[in-house]
């Protein structure tokens, strides 16, 4: 019913196109001079005239009933009935006809009816219903293809009437040139502009028509061939349409397109090949693969100077930046050692000076006594010379003025203390270099390096002074306020117990203890006894348990996250950038982690601090690199993966197994850099299995858990030996201890001497001497050592019972117990927890622009792959493009259909590198805090580059290829809309499936939904499906974009097709704001699954 509905307003609307011409035509004959020369143009004009002026009146009623395929009834009216141009084949139709013109002229009613077979027809017939002038008991001369009749003198013909026909038997001739009269239908109608309707000619070897297809009735010699006998779409009247390489100036007349200059099927006029075409005559296409090389030339050329510049770039700013901080090192070096050198130079000269005092004393006093042992001797006599006493007065002074000369020369040395400072003020003059703090800030790169190393060069010094530290220095570091101080965090536990929810099986029991500031706790055990477990405990990352017992920060029971902008957790995977520098790497985490009150300057050394003591500045410019690009050794690698927590100063750092797969070496270096975190403040915990003996003893806390999750020793790690050795058992010589206890714990070796304790039992044995609660499944054990210990109370644990259970319930119970995990952490995402840190990080706008520069390097080191990417849509252009022409019958939908499903596919699985492989890096990540919203705008924001890029690709080939008649602008903003919007579904495929799935799906997609999507829409279920696929509208704006180019005599082409796909030509803007919205969608999709669904 509804294709009937739309049948009818197209019908209409060539109604009322047609009934303008006819109308006005009904007083030729009133003239009585047809013949006369200079009375006929004026006849015709007077005609013509009258004709146009009705445009106006009937522009409403063709645009109310035509509103699918008619964008404009005027414009498209005038090019396709607009003969004002050239009115010879009216005349001539005047002339022929003798004024009779007007009778043989379809009325309304007899332009409804031939168009209502024409719309219910099949193609491939020409023939009508029977009507009142043509059926089987009559059937005149006029009723043949390409004839028509008169109605008789004495009948008044109403050519608005389109309710009866009228009765057209009288003096049948052939039709008109310029007009085409149906087969069963004795009237005749002007052929619209684009048509080709001379009056055919007969072929005697085939008996046809030419160049119309149908025959001469038989058994009829007087008969002749006649004019156009159809106008329909191209299929069925492909013989009327002006042929391609040619172009119809009139519906009479056809001229051959001259060279230069190309004529499609249809044209009224020739159109000028563009320059660097090839256009020969009488063809109806340009040749202008000549464009889309230069066009893919010009594209390359830019994309290998944008990418070249760009990476010269970064290459030329990272080696200045390498040679700034070169330079300041150097000139921090060398500070530093002027300045130890005079430190020591004044260190010799007071104990130099100081001895040359005592010796001046010891000799100057010596002198006094002989003087006055020879003054008393002298005082014995009645008289002493006046010139000995003289010679005495002299050496007195001269005494004196030694002795004040030294202790002014020492009084100098001792007054000037800082005078090392010196150095710095002169380094800091010579190079510019101002402190950050009270003075003029810092902008330079040289100024930052030479600030950081500078104070780096400083701790060393210090580092080295506090190795012999007096009571007075202890004093003066307590008391010094310039230093900036963390915020201290302390974890205290008890009766910790995790039990998980799918088997009712404990992992962790009564663990009860504390990690303090400042200390370095290790965490060891054997495979299975939970430690992995304890950490994510700590961090607040366990799900799928049931958690007991208590966990305190500070003393006081607050969230874990309320503190994750000061805690660092280091996974056991090195979850690393692998296509970034590793300096890159910890500048990234720094800016976006630190305090965003800290200057430039003041990051600057925090970063140059922590790749100093990892001993990672021979690598500082290297890449991580991935599995397919080697890189840094592994060692190198996992020391950044623990660097990338140092650099935004913890209070807490956590680390799952950091020394695993590292030489002692390694190790010792990383625990080293670990120590002076600690000397900060900093409460280090980390799991480690058997350490070398040299790295244990560099922990300061120990926690052992036996297999179970049960505590078998918690506390300082110099008395884990003594602790032992009160159970009775000793570790052997040459045997490292944390091998020994791990060996106990696994039971492979059983305890030596004669303590005759079994490994099971030192959980127990541990309770006891802490005095904590036995669980009632230990108590029997636990009563040969202590009968009291039935009078405690602890937490029972029972296994869960699968043998009492059908498959049903153990189904039931699993996907319950998924769900809630799920739903564990979906609350987990969504939980806001009062931030407590102290610490205001950059915001999103800040975060955004680090994560663009990141995600921008990233690119640029991926040119290779990019480079493939567009290298496979420009071979998908032109093979689509050569094997796919333009139909002008369905206006390109064939084409059109490829291309969507191609770029599609091409598209998704592209974009889905952009989430896929940085999974766990998010994960990670927005763990410590970063912006969720700021990481996934920078990725979308740096992919609008291919958005914008990959269909200028595509089209460089398939466009210029096909040569539709749409533009270029057209097919570009199409396509431009169609990436965007399966980029956005490709990122919430990336997100939710794993990267195999995903891309199972991008290549699924495209294909079924281009599919329902060109199925005809039989029901309105079907139909709403159908709205809901992108690829629907996407090509339902190439199809119009296209259509809406065929004017004139690919009216009813145009109409058809459209009625029959179901497209509309007023529908191009919504199907592109369709594609956007679309597009919007997937990415809010993506997001919000990003964030919800995350995968710990």
């Amino acid at each position: 019913m509804r294709k009937w509905s739309r049948s009818k307003h197209l019908l209409w609307l060539l109604v009322l196109w047609l009934l303008p011409f006819v109308v006005q035509c009904q007083e030729v004959n009133d003239y009585d001079q047809i013949d006369n020369p200079s009375v006929l143009p004026l006849v015709t004009q007077l005609v013509y005239s009258r004709l146009s002026n009705l445009t106006s009146l009937l522009s409403q009623e063709i645009a109310t009933h035509s509103t699918f395929c008619v964008k404009d009834p005027d414009a498209d009216w005038n090019q396709a009935f607009n003969f004002s141009s050239d009115l010879s084949f009216l005349a001539s139709c005047i002339k022929k006809t003798k004024g009779d013109v007007t009778r043989r002229l379809c009325t309304a009613a007899e332009v409804k009816f031939y168009l209502t077979n024409l719309l219910e027809r099949s193609t491939s017939s020409n023939y009508l219903k029977p009507n009142k002038n043509c059926n089987l008991s009559s059937w005149f001369p006029g009723c043949e293809p390409g004839w028509a009749c008169s109605v008789p003198s004495s009948q008044k013909v109403d050519l608005r009437n389109s309710k009866e026909i009228p009765s057209r038997t009288s003096n049948c001739q052939p039709c008109c040139e310029g007009f085409f009269c149906p087969h069963g239908i004795t009237c005749m109608m002007p052929c619209p502009l684009g048509s080709y309707c001379p009056l055919a000619k007969l072929n005697k070897t085939t008996g046809v028509c030419e160049p119309y297809l149908y025959q001469l009735p038989p058994m009829q010699p007087n008969h002749s061939c006649g004019g156009a006998n159809v106008w329909a779409d191209v299929s069925s009247s492909s013989e009327m349409f002006c042929s391609a390489g040619s172009y119809c100036p009139t519906t009479t007349k056809t001229v051959p397109c001259s060279s230069g200059h190309y004529c499609r099927m249809g044209s009224t006029s020739e159109k000028r090949c563009f320059k660097l075409t090839s256009c020969n005559s009488n063809t109806a296409t340009q040749n202008m693969h000549a464009y889309g090389i230069m066009l893919i030339a010009a594209l390359s050329t830019l994309l290998l100077i944008i990418y070249n510049c760009s990476d010269q770039i970064l290459t030329t700013k990272e080696r200045r930046m390498a040679k700034s901080r070169e330079a300041a090192a150097r000139n921090a070096r060398s500070t530093a050692t002027a300045r130890q050198r005079w430190k020591l130079a004044k260190d010799a000269a007071k104990k130099g000076a100081t001895g040359l005092q005592a010796q001046l004393s010891r000799k100057f006093s010596r002198k006094n006594d002989e003087t006055n042992l020879e003054t008393v001797k002298i005082l014995d006599q009645a008289t002493t010379s006046s010139s000995t006493a003289t010679i005495s007065s002299v050496l007195l002074e001269d005494i004196d003025k030694e002795s004040s000369g030294f202790k002014q020369t020492i009084h100098e040395i001792l007054k000037e203390p800082d005078i090392e400072d010196n150095f710095n003020v002169k380094m800091e003059t010579r190079t510019k270099n101002l402190p950050p703090k009270g003075k003029q800030p810092l902008h330079t790169h040289s100024q930052i390096f030479n600030y950081a190393y500078t104070e780096l060069e400083k701790e060393k010094a210090q580092q080295q002074e506090n190795k012999n530290l007096t009571f007075s220095g202890v004093i003066k570091m307590a008391i010094n306020t310039e230093k900036r101080k963390r915020p201290l965090i302390e974890i205290s536990f008890k009766d910790l117990t995790l039990t998980l929810k799918a088997r009712n099986k404990p992992i962790l029991r009564c663990v009860t203890g504390k990690i303090k500031p400042g200390r370095i706790t290790a965490v060891m055990g054997p495979s299975g006894a939970g430690k992995t477990t304890f950490l994510s405990a700590l961090a607040g990352k366990a799900f799928g348990c049931f958690a007991s017992g208590s966990i305190l920060i500070n003393g006081r029971n607050e969230s874990i996250h309320s503190f994750k902008k000061i805690i660092g957790f280091v996974p056991q995977d090195d979850v690393v950038h692998g296509n970034l520098t590793v300096e890159e790497n910890l500048w990234f985490s720094a800016q976006c982690r630190l305090s965003a009150d800290l200057s430039k300057p003041e990051k600057v050394l925090v970063l140059e601090r922590v790749i100093e003591f990892l001993g990672l500045q021979s690598v500082r410019n290297s890449l991580v690199g991935t599995v397919e690009k080697r890189g840094i050794s592994g060692g190198q690698r996992k020391r950044v993966n623990v660097g990338l927590e140092m650099v935004m100063e913890p209070s807490l750092l956590i680390l799952d197994e950091p020394t695993s797969g590292l030489d002692s070496a390694s190790s010792q270096l990383l625990l080293r850099a670990l120590r002076r975190e600690a000397l900060e403040g900093v409460n280090i915990c980390m799991v480690v299995h058997q350490p070398s003996y040299a790295l244990f003893k560099m922990f300061d806390d120990l926690i052992l858990l036996g297999k179970g999750g049960l505590t078998v020793y918690h506390g300082p790690s110099k008395k884990v030996e003594e602790y032992f050795s009160g159970l009775g058992i000793h570790i052997p010589e040459r045997i490292n201890p944390p091998d020994y206890f791990i060996d106990i714990l696994e039971g492979i070796v059983k305890p030596g001497g004669s303590s005759g304790v079994r490994y099971k039992e030192l959980p127990v044995r541990w309770m006891l001497y802490n005095g904590y609660p036995i669980p009632h499944d230990m108590q029997q054990s636990a009563e040969q050592y202590d009968t009291s210990v039935s009078m405690n109370s602890a937490i029972d644990s029972n296994s869960y019972d699968h043998d009492g259970k059908t498959f049903a319930g153990d189904l039931w119970h699993d996907v319950r117990n998924n769900v809630e995990l799920q739903g564990e952490k979906i609350r987990l995402n969504f939980l806001k927890s009062k931030d407590l840190s102290n610490r205001r990080t950059p915001g999103i706008f800040k975060q955004y622009k680090y994560f663009l520069i990141r995600v921008g390097k990233q690119r640029l080191r991926e040119a290779s792959i990019q480079a493939i990417d567009y290298l496979i849509l420009l071979l998908a252009g032109a093979c689509l493009g050569t094997l796919t022409k333009a139909s002008d019958q369905t206006f390109g939908a064939a084409g059109y259909t490829y291309t969507v499903i191609a770029v599609s596919l091409l598209c998704k699985i592209a974009a889905l590198r952009s989430f896929s492989l940085d999974k766990l890096h998010y994960w990670r990540e927005s763990d410590s805090g970063m912006s969720s919203l700021a990481y996934f705008l920078s990725k979308d924001t740096i992919d609008q580059f291919n958005t914008v890029i990959k269909p200028v690709v595509y089209l460089s080939m398939f466009y210029f290829f096909t040569n539709p008649r749409s533009s270029f602008a057209d097919n570009y903003v199409v396509l431009l809309c169609l990436v965007y919007c399966v980029t956005g579904i490709a990122y919430a495929l990336a997100i939710l499936f794993e990267p195999g799935a995903a891309q199972l799906w991008s290549v699924l997609l495209p294909v079924v939904l281009t599919l329902i999507a060109t199925q005809p829409k039989d029901s309105k279920i079907l139909k709403g499906i159908a709205n809901l696929c992108y690829s629907k509208w996407a090509l339902q704006a190439f199809v119009v974009a296209n259509a809406e180019r065929y004017q004139g005599v690919w009216f009813i082409t145009r109409c058809g097709s459209l009625m029959k796909s179901g497209y509309n030509l007023h529908y191009w803007n919504l199907c592109i704001s369709i594609l956007i919205l679309m597009g919007v969608i997937g990415r809010a999709i993506a997001f919000f699954c990003m964030v919800t669904f995350q995968k710990k």
